[in-house]
Formats: C-alpha cells, sequence, structure tokens
C-alpha cells in the first residue's frame, strides 16, 4: 500500500511507521483504564485532520501489501454480541474525497485500529456516485475506495457498503458532473414542489425508466454501476465486504424530500410538502386521475395542504377533525403518491437483488424515521414523506413485504431516540414509530439493521440504544453506529460509546484477559498528539 502525501500540514499526527499509521506512544494505559469506560481520549482532543492536509492512500495491486497494524493486533478478535447483534461504526462522509484520494487517511487508520480493539464488528463506507462515476457517464474510479477497503481487510474487520445515489451538501459532494449538466438543460429529472423549487440532490423517481440520461435511463445507469462496483471488489466480496445498502433517494432513504427547504421560522415545527410537480410526475397523476374515473384530481396535489412553515394541524388537509386526508379524495391522492414510492424501491431493490444473486452479502435499503407529528390522527411528516401512515392505516406493511420480497435488510434509523426527550409541540413519538415499523417487519420476516439519527452524548441514548437491540420484540440483527468524526472521538462521547460496546459485547474476551502480547497492542492506542480536526 502506498501513501503520499500532498501539500502541507501543521497537524502533529505523531510518528508514522513504516506502514503508514500513527505510532501511538504509550503514556495512557488504555488496558487499565478500559473497566472505567476507557480513557483513551480522556483530558486530551482526538480531532478529525485540517482540509490543510491531503492525503493519498492508492491501492497497489501487489499481494505483497503490508498490514496496516501488527500481526499482534490482528489477532484480537471481537467478541459475538448479544443475541448476535452486530456493531458497526459509519467511516465519515468523505472519507474518499472528490478528486478519489482518501481523506485523513492516518487518523481513519488510527479509528480503525480504535475500533477494532474495542470489539466492534466492522465499518460502513460511503461509496459516492458523484466520487466514482463523476466525469462521464461509464467512466468508473476506484481506487480511493479500494484503498479503505485494503485498510479494513488488513485489519480483519468486516465492512457494509454504502452506495449513495445521491448528493451530500454538508459535505459539498454533489452528483456527478454529467448528470448535473443534463439537469441545466432538463431540470424535469429533479423533484419540485408546489412552488416550484426544485431538490437537485438526487434524481426524481418519476424518470426511472425513462432514456434521460444520454439515452439511458437511471435504472440502467444504476445497473452498469452496480456491475461495475461488483467486478471491482469482487474479491472482497463475502469476505471483507459482507453487506451492501443501496440508495433510496434523498440521504440514501425510500422516501421524497419533502424538508428540503428548512423552517424560517422555530415557532411552529412544518411537516414538509409533497414533492409531486415536475413534469413526470404530474404526468402520471394526470393518468391515474383519468384511470379512476377522477381526472379533476389528477391535476395537481393538494391545494389546501400547509408549506413548509405552516402548522400541519392549522387546519386543510391534515387537521384533525374534517381534514381531506380522510376523505375519498385524499385516499385517492395519498395511495397514489404512497405507490409511486414503494414502486421505486422495488425497481431499485430488485436491480440489485439480482446484480448481487450470486454474491454471499446482505443487501439492505434504508427508510427514514418521520417521527415528528406521529402523535397526529394524520402522521402529516409521514405522508409528505410518502409513507401512508395514518391512525386508520399501517404504511409500513407494503413497504415491509417489499423488501422482504426481495430478501433485503431494511435499515431504520432513530433507535436513539426516546419520547421523553421530544418536545410537546413535535407530537413526535419517536419510540411508538420504531415499534410499529419493527412490527410490520416482523410479520413478514424482514430482518432489520438499526441507526441511531443523532450524535448525541445524552446520558440516555446509547441506553435507548441497548432498549432497542436488547428487548423483548427486538428484531434488530445489526447496528451501526453514525459515524467517525470529530464529534465521535471527542472526550464526552467516545467514553460512553466504550461503555456501550463493553455492555454489548459477552464478558468472554476482555482486553484485561488478553496475552501480555496483545496488551502491548492494546496500549499502543494511547496518544496524546494524535491531534484531528473536523473537514
Amino acid at each position: 500500500m502506498e501513501v503520499s502525501v500532498i501539500g502541507s500540514s501543521q497537524v502533529n499526527l505523531g510518528r508514522i511507521n513504516d506502514v503508514g499509521m500513527c505510532n501511538f506512544r504509550r503514556n495512557l494505559n488504555v488496558v487499565n483504564n478500559y473497566s472505567k469506560g476507557c480513557n483513551l481520549v480522556q483530558s486530551r482532543r482526538f480531532l478529525w485532520p485540517s482540509k490543510s492536509a491531503s492525503l493519498s492512500l492508492r491501492a497497489s495491486a501487489s499481494a505483497q501489501n503490508q498490514p496496516v497494524v501488527s500481526e499482534k493486533a490482528s489477532k484480537i478478535r471481537g467478541n459475538k454480541t448479544i443475541d448476535g447483534t452486530k456493531l458497526f461504526v459509519g467511516l465519515p462522509l468523505d472519507t474518499v474525497s472528490n478528486c478519489n484520494t482518501v481523506n485523513h487517511a492516518r487518523a481513519i487508520a488510527a479509528g480503525l485500529k480504535a475500533l477494532k480493539l474495542l470489539g466492534v464488528d466492522g465499518v460502513e463506507l460511503p461509496v459516492w456516485w458523484g466520487v466514482a462515476e463523476n466525469e462521464a457517464m461509464g467512466k468508473y474510479e476506484w481506487a480511493g475506495y479500494l484503498a479503505i477497503v485494503e485498510m479494513v481487510k488488513n485489519l480483519d474487520l468486516e465492512l457494509h457498503v454504502s452506495l449513495c445515489f445521491h448528493a451530500s451538501g454538508d459535505q459539498k459532494i454533489p452528483l456527478p458532473q454529467w448528470v448535473s449538466r443534463i439537469g441545466e438543460s432538463d431540470p424535469s429529472i429533479f423533484f419540485m414542489d408546489r412552488s416550484g423549487q426544485q431538490y437537485k440532490n438526487c434524481l426524481s423517481l418519476s424518470v426511472d425508466e425513462l432514456p434521460v440520461l444520454n439515452g439511458k435511463t437511471p435504472l440502467e445507469v444504476y445497473k452498469e454501476f452496480l456491475e461495475s462496483f461488483k467486478s471491482s471488489f469482487s474479491p472482497f466480496m463475502g469476505s471483507t465486504i459482507t453487506g451492501l445498502t443501496v440508495g433510496l433517494g434523498p440521504d440514501g432513504e425510500l422516501r421524497y424530500p419533502s424538508h428540503h427547504t428548512p423552517a424560517k421560522s422555530t415557532s411552529h415545527l412544518g411537516a414538509g410538502e409533497f414533492q409531486c410537480y415536475d413534469k413526470n410526475m404530474l404526468n402520471h397523476l394526470k393518468q391515474h386521475g383519468e384511470a379512476s374515473g377522477n381526472p379533476l384530481w389528477g391535476l395537481g396535489g393538494p391545494h389546501d395542504a400547509p408549506s413548509y412553515n405552516q402548522s400541519p394541524l392549522s387546519g386543510g388537509f391534515f387537521a384533525e377533525d374534517g381534514g381531506a386526508w380522510e376523505n375519498q379524495y385524499g385516499d385517492f391522492f395519498l395511495s397514489w403518491y404512497s405507490s409511486q414510492l414503494i414502486r421505486h424501491g422495488d425497481r431499485v431493490l430488485s436491480l440489485a437483488a439480482s446484480t448481487f444473486s450470486d454474491v454471499p452479502i446482505t443487501l439492505s435499503g434504508k427508510i427514514p424515521l418521520m417521527h415528528m407529528w406521529s402523535k397526529a390522527r394524520s402522521h402529516p411528516s409521514e405522508l409528505t414523506a410518502g409513507f401512508y401512515n395514518t391512525a386508520s392505516r399501517d404504511g409500513y406493511e407494503a413497504i415491509a413485504e417489499m423488501f422482504s420480497r426481495h430478501s433485503c435488510q431494511l435499515v431504520l434509523p432513530g433507535l436513539d431516540l426516546s419520547d421523553d426527550d421530544q418536545s410537546a409541540e413535535s407530537w413526535s413519538s419517536p419510540e411508538s414509530l420504531v415499534a410499529q415499523i419493527t412490527s410490520s417487519c416482523r410479520k413478514h420476516n424482514t430482518n432489520v439493521s438499526g441507526q441511531n439519527s443523532l450524535v448525541s452524548c445524552a446520558s440516555g441514548s446509547f441506553e435507548q440504544i441497548n432498549k432497542n437491540l436488547a428487548g423483548e420484540n427486538a428484531v434488530v440483527g445489526s447496528f451501526t453506529y453514525q459515524r467517525m468524526g470529530a464529534d465521535f472521538f471527542s472526550p464526552k462521547l467516545f467514553p460512553s460509546f466504550t461503555q456501550f460496546v463493553r455492555g454489548l459485547n459477552e464478558p468472554a474476551l476482555a482486553l484485561d484477559d488478553l496475552p501480555v502480547e496483545d496488551e502491548e497492542a492494546a496500549e499502543s492506542l494511547s496518544d496524546t498528539n494524535l491531534q484531528m480536526q473536523t473537514a
């Protein structure tokens, strides 16, 4: 493995040994402090590298690659978790840069080793469409991602890959350049709300089967992307790479971008807006109205639905009593709106299932936890996001059945959220919604993988996760904590995460019981000079 540093950095990363790994000094005894909650970062800053340091780490084709950690450390195995639940940690969203180089290579290597020594089973890696196929359709660049996979392999960790067919505004990871250029001349490939605002971080589901990408449909482009990924990473499939999550919409989730315009006021919490106003969505709605014998109903979305900044219960479509969501028109529109979303998920998951049918990995797709206003009878936040779930209708049965039919695992965030932490004005009950979704999954034998929604130092967040993982009705097979970075390695959070891992793992192999040689490998994690700054 070849490591090169481009540009200069004033970040003190400690001495680097011949494998490109931080040589942690042993002036903090990790082993002796594990029983106290692991003082790996106590009274010290564990910060991510600044952007003044651009590190390029390229995978070598040679089979003689040196391991990232010592042979001794690689022997330290992750423990089997309670009820078989495996624990993963998400890598930074910008692990691989827009230039296809590894960001913060040394810091990531150090973080991976820390997770290995804690007993974490593996990590999750975001793979971006806008990075791997950025310049031109069919031109793939996998070098940066291959380098990360080799790092994970050398530590004998598992890897779950998330294929992201969306953009990340926060991390400034756009859609592929060639897709954005098409969008400039044909804006109808993006979602649009009632006022004409576009959401350009992913393609509208209405163009799935239309040849809008240089004569190809998005599904055809996704298929070729999946096949290229499968071919390029075939040596790791089923061994290092054990799971694959396929992006289904905004932020990778199966939903409409109903909240893409932030609220301008904190006095009330909006439920989002329906996203059915791009040209192709309106064509589908018109056809649905004509087919149902109500052509006037197919001319647009609900006229009395609130805007982003209005309370959904102030009147009109979502009103608790007499709202249109309960009448015949409401059922007409909401059935159509949700069915379009489910069909999109069905098409993409079917594509993934057929592509990887001969590969021994777990396929997944993610849905959101739209818990705001879930105590209202209409569940307005869920409705605008595309989930026809109300006080009188279960909107997750069809979702769970669709995932089960393709043998795909359902990724559910929000397992760290409790009802007690929600404001009264939000009408929110994340616990009830998690229970409903997992119940639907249980009925259809749909496997569930959990995630947290917030990187939080709240004392109850890990307790809530434990409750969802180990409760009598738990159906979660794996859990991914999102995500590695400055907040994760902060002195406030990382000791709590360490205690969480120790509580989840069986005590059969504690670090205190390691042989002396492996104890030295564990101690090597301590380093007062590992300075990392957020990107």
